[in-house]
């Protein structure tokens, strides 16, 4: 099989919200941009000369409206199938992202208020179901679907055999890609507890890149300095007998 290679497939900004191709005997395309965005990824897809009618398959990270938003617009550009995790079913169906969202500190309050966020999306069946990790190999990438909940149920990454994590919103760079290269929290989590647990297992499996879908190609070893740092800061605040954002 040919070695995987991962390409940033930028939806809005350079890179303020991001899909990715995961490149071997046949495309894998990684996360669906915001609603509406279907036809500019199709053309970034075929900008880097690959046939967007060749695409195996179309992996959603999560049930985030910048993430699955135009899901149902590429299966038909495309006619690539979709994959998503269970867990994440109720806003794929419903084309709504399940409310509130949970802000992991200002920026998050803020956005929380973002109409944008709160729009609806077309809503998508996903034809490959995911409850656990799946090999990727049947669509021509060396790599599979790991569960990473946390910032959502059903939050999902891919992870290559030569080590390249498309890690979606695990982390993030810091003010939505704004400051290339530091990690940092995304706007939101269900869970921040489980969401550091999944990054820090992910990280555990020794990533050569994190590819995330809010800035720029991410360092894991900038990423575990910033995840020890995390632990400690949430350590803090529930020694101080405040909650962090977590759905029950």
């Amino acid at each position: 099989m040919s070695r995987t290679k991962v390409v940033p497939i930028p939806v809005t900004g350079p890179h303020h919200i991001n899909a990715y191709l995961v490149l071997g005997r046949r495309p894998v395309l990684v996360d669906a941009g915001t609603p509406g965005s279907g036809q500019r990824i199709r053309d970034r897809i075929a900008a880097h000369g690959v046939d967007p009618a060749e695409l195996a398959l179309i992996v959603i990270t999560h049930g985030h409206i910048d993430h699955f938003g135009s899901a149902a617009e590429l299966q038909r550009l495309t006619g690539a199938p979709l994959a998503g995790h269970v867990a994440d079913l109720g806003p794929y169906r419903s084309g709504r992202v399940r409310a509130p969202y949970l802000p992991t500190g200002p920026m998050g309050r803020l956005m929380a208020r973002h109409r944008k966020l709160h729009a609806r999306a077309e809503p998508f069946e996903p034809a490959v179901l995911v409850r656990g990790e799946t090999a990727l190999d049947e669509f021509g990438v060396a790599a599979r679907i790991v569960p990473t909940p946390g910032h959502t149920a059903g939050s999902v990454s891919v992870l290559t055999d030569a080590g390249a994590l498309v890690a979606g919103d695990l982390v993030a760079n810091s003010f939505m890609g704004l400051v290339p290269g530091r990690p940092a929290n995304p706007p939101f989590h269900d869970d921040p507890r489980q969401n550091l647990a999944s990054l820090r297992a992910m990280l555990a499996l020794d990533p050569t890149t994190l590819y995330v879908g809010h800035g720029t190609p991410l360092d894991p070893v900038r990423v575990r300095r910033w995840a020890d740092r995390e632990h400690d800061r949430l350590a803090r605040l529930e020694a101080a007998g405040r909650r962090t954002a977590r759905r029950d």
